[in-house]
């Protein structure tokens, strides 16, 4: 459990006011701060995976990445320090972030290369809606996520239905091509199933026979049949998800309805609405 209220000291509540505070001075400049330094940071680590620049340059990389380790070290510190409830920001999705946004560069030590994980402070980027207080949009976002959520099983079925066809054309062009024209194995064919079915078309597999030919154009066609569908099912339940969001007050002018909730006047005519509350009492 983390430290009570009680306990507070002077310097806890300013720390906390500069570090979760959005609304002073100092905590814009903060978070300001920590948003470039993680940008740099992530951006470090990309750079040093380009062979001329990590040759040329790679101790300085490897200095910076450090110093960058040390000051989000310190950073994680002081907010489990200041917070008000410590094992609740530990367990928090940025504090578990900010833990392991640290982690790699210690483990580094003991097994190389796991410092590229360090690439994961990039999801420390989401503070950047509490920083510039998007979080009045975050309902937009939910209405995709529980779209997502609701077509789960449609797009489960679709896939499996889409796996046997796979599976089926697998077989078909296994037994039709061979071997000998690259289809060593059905897992294979599988492959290029898969490569075809999506429209990417490699090429480094290309049936020889007529018919194996023909196959090949039926899979291209099925292909571009069967894209449309997961979107379909996706945009079905956004919209159903948005006239959710509505509200069912009638204009008294022009009858129509599915306002927006915060709507004022009708969308439509632009006759003034009735407030909810005396919706709810007639």
């Amino acid at each position: 459990m983390g430290a009570p209220a009680d306990n507070d000291t002077p310097l806890k509540q300013q720390l906390r006011g500069i570090i979760v505070g959005t609304n002073t001075t100092a905590g814009r400049y903060f978070d300001l701060a920590l948003m470039v330094c993680i940008i740099l940071s992530v951006g470090l680590i990309l750079i040093d995976t380009i062979e001329p620049i990590h040759q040329a340059y790679g101790g300085a990389i490897r200095v910076a990445e450090w110093i960058f380790t040390i000051i989000f070290t310190i950073e994680y510190l002081v907010r489990l320090y200041c917070s008000i409830n410590r094992w609740h920001y530990a367990r928090s999705f940025f504090g578990v972030v900010d833990l392991v946004s640290i982690l790699p560069s210690y483990l580094a030590l003991i097994f190389p290369g796991a410092n590229f994980a360090l690439a994961i402070r990039i999801l420390r980027l989401f503070r950047i809606f509490r920083v510039l207080k998007l979080l009045r949009y975050l309902s937009e976002g939910n209405i995709l996520l529980r779209a997502m959520v609701h077509s789960s099983r449609k797009v489960f079925i679709f896939f499996f239905s889409v796996s046997l066809i796979v599976l089926v054309l697998s077989v078909i062009m296994y037994v039709i091509e061979g071997p000998q024209n690259g289809f060593s194995s059905i897992p294979k064919a599988m492959y290029w199933t898969i490569v075809t079915i999506t429209t990417v078309g490699y090429g480094d597999i290309t049936p020889q026979t007529s018919l194996g030919q023909a196959i090949a154009a039926a899979t291209m066609l099925i292909g571009y049949s069967i894209l449309a569908i997961p979107t379909g099912i996706l945009t079905a339940e956004i919209s159903q998800e948005m006239g959710r969001e509505r509200d069912l007050r009638k204009c008294s002018n022009c009858g129509h309805k599915g306002h927006d909730k915060n709507a004022s006047y009708c969308n439509h005519c632009g006759t003034e609405l009735e407030s909810l509350e005396l919706e709810q009492k007639d």
